[in-house]
């Protein structure tokens, strides 16, 4: 599965047209729930490509509104919606009917599964942590700034800081470090352009392919290539403490904690912390001369 729907030959990838995509999925009438039950059962018996396009193409604009929350993210939008259809595809070949919830409730959990790993996958080039709280403050930094009316790009406090990272779980570094990084500003796919004409205008209507094309993406090769063979070059300004706590507490696929840490070197979780981020900032003066 790639994120193109196409049953019955028909094609539902949002790459080749997004403005045409969002336009054709509204065609799609949305089920009644006893419809929808009756139609998950005989797929869950059936495995019927024709049952599994209806329920499919009923639940395409679900899977638009969740992405239009991750907007802010600087990521294409047809390519999240493409990763969103994609966990629609596993919600509907996972759905049990007989468990007594929705489906569109259960495909919700599949979708933002599916485009919150994409986002992670393709944030940056030094990855973010894989735990659960620090992907809890990825996807909740942004929600709890505005709650507090705190909309623009300007530093928080330090109470701020401490109340978000107390939280969250996290450290008052790893909010610092993720509210510069999340700099870009939301906007909602679903504010009226014009509210004048008869039934107003939304920024849906008129998003555009952002698919770039083949120079832009060589392009993009090459930036990346360069930013890695440079990052690469960089480590020689860290010893080799420096590197294994850089490496097991930002770049491995499983973040190992202060704590084990602590133990491994014999010293202190705060030393450990220092460390990590003055080996962080040997690497940025490095590539920054």
């Amino acid at each position: 599965m790639d994120g193109t729907i196409a049953l019955n030959g028909l094609d539902f990838s949002p790459e080749l047209n997004l403005a045409r995509y969002l336009q054709s999925i509204r065609k799609f009438p949305i089920l009644e729930q006893e419809e929808e039950f009756r139609l998950a059962k005989e797929y869950k018996q059936t495995k019927n490509e024709k049952i599994a396009y209806k329920l499919v193409t009923s639940h395409l604009r679900l899977v638009v509104k969740v992405v239009s929350k991750y907007r802010g993210y600087g990521l294409p939008v047809g390519e999240m919606i493409s990763e969103g259809n994609i966990g629609l595809l596993y919600a509907v070949d996972k759905f049990d009917p007989d468990k007594g919830f929705r489906f569109s409730t259960y495909a919700l959990w599949w979708i933002k599964a599916s485009v919150q790993k994409y986002i992670l996958s393709s944030w940056s080039l030094v990855k973010i942590g894989t735990t659960a709280a620090q992907k809890k403050l990825f996807f909740n930094l942004r929600k709890i700034k505005n709650k507090l009316n705190l909309i623009d790009d300007r530093e928080l406090s330090l109470d701020v800081l401490g109340n978000i990272a107390s939280s969250l779980d996290v450290s008052v570094q790893e909010v610092t470090d993720m509210n510069m990084r999340l700099g870009s500003h939301d906007g909602s796919l679903n504010s009226v352009l014009d509210v004048s004409a008869e039934q107003g205008s939304e920024w849906i209507d008129f998003i555009s392919d952002t698919k770039p094309n083949q120079e832009d993406v060589l392009a993009y090769s090459e930036t990346m290539r360069y930013r890695r063979k440079l990052f690469q070059s960089a480590l020689v300004c860290l010893n080799q403490r420096e590197k294994d706590i850089l490496f097991k507490r930002r770049l491995a696929e499983k973040t190992v904690t202060l704590d084990d840490l602590s133990k491994a070197y014999s010293i202190s979780k705060e030393r450990v912390r220092q460390i990590e981020l003055n080996s962080i900032k040997k690497i940025r003066k490095l590539i920054a001369a």
